[in-house]
């Protein structure tokens, strides 16, 4: 998460642009351009032609950028002279000044902030950002939001860096007994140089807090811009499937140096419990009030997430917040614009598209500028496509007015020979059957990781392992596009009262190699409920649903569907030793024996959504 914050920064500081040499020169002749009648000033109609024009020729972002900057050179008379435009240009993108400042929780903790106040008298909106990766680090787009009219307030988090109170993740950012994010806006309301609208933004961790925010309803949070986040910290980060997501959970916690009592927390809690249940925020969509942008990437690991949130604020929120969600998909991973994803690249994915920017959010609705993004698309999505084929179909942005679009679930059903088949078998053929040794998993190649490798990589070196079953199509006779939340649907018994399924759905081009597109695990004591573990009875039958996430590709003529079934993916996911028991290093650890059916009682199969071709 922490790499991931300096890119969306980044970002967030590439949507006020920078005055390098080019721009100022650009600036500077617009004075010259746009006085029509060589009088040294610009009046109020010079500078809406010259607004106009910049509009025109280089969009609303630098228009409203414009506006912002004769507003404040103009003079009483609202004219603008030569000599006050070159004092404006020569200040543009300078770091503001910074305050820094401890503010008082309710539990009497301070917590540490940086104020960065634009220039001119205000009241200003207010752009927040909590981080704990550091607020001295993480300032980078502080310069953009002030030059844009926004005070910039970044703050450490409970317990981070200089902030007081628990070093544990997440403790103070929801609606529970420390409301940290609350109690900040209510202090920036009471600021003189606060208008009382507020925006939040951030990515990672940075939207993880955003969305417990929209969970306790702030009054004065006015606008949200979230990227890459999830929305239940149960199973969307700690726990996938039921199974611990032991690489990335351990991996964060330990190297941004959270109490070590953050991960004794997460393993004492492998059910989804009341703990849990106060860092869901799909249990207060129908509180939450405020227009949001959700950012994600299919490869992202909060890819679902960023989905499911989209999805509960706007068929389930308040009048505030149904109909005023943004969706925004890329072919990305945790680093959202960054190409190459593993060990593809897919062309035209290399930011956001520019109609979704955080600035002309905020300006709509932090400045009430009237510049059309609300009825911007509901959803931008990228479907991809064979990335060695310039002329195949996908790898192109596409827009709906909702999520999921429309397609069809189309079974494609296991057979006993090894292949994906559109046909449910017909006969009684006998079980799959593999044998899973715990002191020898599957190891975790790409997929959707943070601190390990990640993205759609090629899953040939561990195909010929022999725990696990792989099922393939006939080579594609035209594209099929497959668009939406895939799911495998299994029967199963199983040697071992426990053992997990992991699902693997490849894109086989047609030179071998095997591409990850989405995955997905069930550790099957939690196969009837998250919320209480039940062993399984050795030898019984029991159907089991895969959730794979969603996804967006067009399988390419030629091309092969795969999905390879096994019982690991470490270290992505721990180790299930079949006891029924969390792993440990010392504990009783069993060989499991998976047989899965595919007869015409028992067919087991993987369920895609099929759009129908145009």
């Amino acid at each position: 998460m922490k790499r991931f914050l300096s890119v969306l920064l980044l970002s967030v500081t590439s949507c006020h642009l920078q005055a390098d040499d080019a721009v100022t020169a650009k600036m500077l002749d617009l004075f010259p351009q746009f006085d029509a009648d060589h009088n040294g000033f610009l009046s109020s109609e010079e500078q809406a032609r010259a607004v106009e024009s910049v509009r025109i020729i280089y969009g609303d972002q630098w228009a409203q950028q414009m506006q912002n900057m004769f507003a404040r050179a103009a003079a009483a008379d609202k004219s603008v002279n030569a000599e006050s435009w070159r004092k404006e240009i020569a200040n543009y993108g300078r770091q503001p000044a910074m305050q820094a400042v401890q503010i008082t929780m309710r539990d009497g903790k301070k917590l540490t902030i940086n104020i960065y106040l634009p220039r001119g008298t205000g009241p200003f909106p207010v752009v927040l950002s909590r981080t704990p990766y550091s607020r001295m680090k993480h300032n980078e787009g502080a310069a953009g939001f002030a030059a844009s009219g926004y005070v910039s307030v970044i703050q450490d988090m409970r317990g981070r860096f200089d902030s007081e109170g628990e070093n544990l993740p997440f403790i103070g950012c929801g609606w529970n007994e420390h409301q940290d994010g609350v109690d900040t806006i209510e202090w920036l309301k009471k600021q003189p140089w606060c208008n009382g609208r507020i925006a939040t933004i951030g990515g990672s961790a940075g939207g993880i807090t955003q969305n417990l925010l929209a969970g306790a309803a702030p009054d004065g949070l006015k606008a949200q811009y979230i990227t890459a986040a999830a929305a239940s910290l149960y199973s969307d980060v700690s726990y996938i499937g039921g199974a611990f997501r032991k690489a990335d959970t351990e991996n964060w916690l330990a190297t941004n140096k959270f109490d070590p009592l953050a991960l004794e927390i997460i393993r004492a809690h492998p059910s989804y419990d009341d703990y849990w249940k106060k860092f869901d925020t799909s249990t207060k969509f129908a509180v939450m009030n405020v227009p949001a942008v959700h950012i994600g990437g299919w490869f992202d690991m909060f890819a679902q997430a960023t989905i499911d949130e989209f999805e509960g604020r706007q068929h389930h929120g308040t009048a505030g917040s149904r109909g005023k969600q943004k969706l925004i998909m890329g072919p990305w991973t945790h680093g959202i614009g960054k190409m190459p994803a593993g060990e593809m690249t897919f062309p035209k994915a290399s930011k956001v598209p520019e109609q979704y920017s955080a600035s002309r959010w905020f300006n709509h609705y932090l400045l009430g500028v009237d510049n059309g993004v609300e009825k911007e698309s509901a959803v931008a999505y990228y479907v991809m496509g064979d990335t060695t084929t310039p002329s195949a179909p996908g790898n192109e942005w596409r827009y709906a007015d909702d999520w999921p679009v429309p397609a069809k679930d189309t079974s494609f059903y296991f057979l006993r020979d090894g292949k994906l088949g559109l046909e449910k078998p017909a006969g009684n053929d006998s079980p799959l059957e593999f044998t899973f040794d715990p002191e020898s998993p599957c190891p975790t190649v790409g997929g959707n990781n943070l601190t390990i490798p990640r993205g759609p990589m090629d899953q040939k070196m561990i195909e010929s392992r022999r725990d696990g079953v792989i099922l393939t199509s006939a080579p594609l006779d035209a594209p099929v596009e497959v668009t939406g939340r895939v799911r495998a649907k299994i029967f199963i018994a199983s040697s071992a009262v426990d053992t997990d399924l992991s699902v693997r759905l490849c894109d086989m081009y047609p030179d071998g190699k095997s591409y990850l597109i989405a995955e997905g695990i069930k550790r099957l004591r939690y196969r009837n409920s998250f919320e209480k573990a039940e062993p399984l009875t050795p030898g019984k039958i029991e159907e089991v649903s895969v959730d794979c996430w969603s996804t967006s590709i067009i399988f390419n003529k030629e091309h092969r569907v795969r999905v390879m079934i096994t019982s690991s993916n470490y270290p992505r996911f721990d180790v299930n030793p079949g006891t029924g028991e969390p792993w440990s290093e010392s504990g009783k650890k069993v060989k499991q024996t998976n047989l899965i059916f595919c007869d015409t009682d028992h067919a087991s199969l993987l369920l895609l959504p099929v759009v129908s071709a145009k």
